[in-house]
């Protein structure tokens, strides 16, 4: 079978030059970015009856540039002026570039690991004194509260924000060659979505060890995953794969 559409279940890259763009321009193929799932940001009322008083902590966990804004929009909502000794770990230097946004970044204490929370861990740790705050979505990975816990801080996790099922009714009628995931919550919207898919010639794409255990579970069958050896990104693995089906 050979590939011409794809279907990436997250939004378009803001990017130029995207390696997705590349791939679609080499491989002449037609490359769609749909989201399955999308961010609802919870409300303070909600975030209160969490029990959390912002202006008890004196320190915050950021894992991603969503937890960046809610913890703002949540602030802001709550009228709490952040102050300018709270110390901000960024789990990456995306994250902490995107924290710009609402902070002058020179004036902040800043600390920015490399790409993992493991990675972070080390400077939580030297800074174990200071109370943390944890805003993230429902949809938490377990190795987070795990190593908090481990790191013996005191921390306190609170829900800002939701991930949510987005609505794919307008997909019902429409095939593709590829469908890409990568998350467990882009598998779970697939099949809310449409209770009776069925893969039949559909090949599936996904990244991370948590997506494909979620994929199997659902009875699909993985034909592309990343991250490998071979390929550490979706846009190898699925070259790779493309290659390889377009030649036959």
């Amino acid at each position: 079978m050979k590939v011409k559409t794809i279907l990436i279940s997250q939004p378009e890259p803001k990017v130029e030059n995207s390696p997705y763009f590349e791939l679609e321009e080499k491989q002449r193929v037609k490359i769609d970015f749909i989201p399955f799932i999308h961010v609802e940001g919870v409300s303070s009322k909600d975030v209160r009856q969490q029990k959390i008083d912002l202006s008890k902590f004196t320190a915050i966990i950021l894992t991603s540039r969503n937890s960046v804004d809610h913890f703002f929009r949540i602030a802001d909502e709550m009228r709490y002026k952040v102050p300018d000794t709270l110390k901000y770990f960024c789990l990456s230097e995306a994250v902490a570039y995107y924290l710009q946004k609402y902070v002058v970044y020179r004036k902040r204490k800043i600390y920015v690991g490399k790409r993992t929370f493991t990675e972070l861990a080390p400077y939580i740790k030297k800074y174990k004194n200071e109370t943390f705050l944890l805003p993230t979505s429902d949809m938490l990975k377990p190795d987070v509260p795990k190593t908090l816990n481990k790191l013996g801080v005191d921390w306190k996790k609170a829900v800002f924000y939701k991930t949510v099922v987005s609505d794919l009714s307008h997909l019902r009628e429409v095939y593709y060659d590829i469908l890409v995931f990568f998350s467990p919550s882009g598998i779970k919207s697939l099949f809310e979505n449409f209770p009776d898919f069925e893969q039949k010639e559909t090949k599936i794409a996904v990244f991370g060890n948590t997506t494909v255990k979620a994929a199997k579970e659902h009875g699909l069958v993985v034909n592309i995953q990343a991250p490998t050896p071979e390929t550490p990104s979706m846009t190898m693995a699925l070259q790779r794969f493309i290659k390889e089906a377009n030649k036959k």
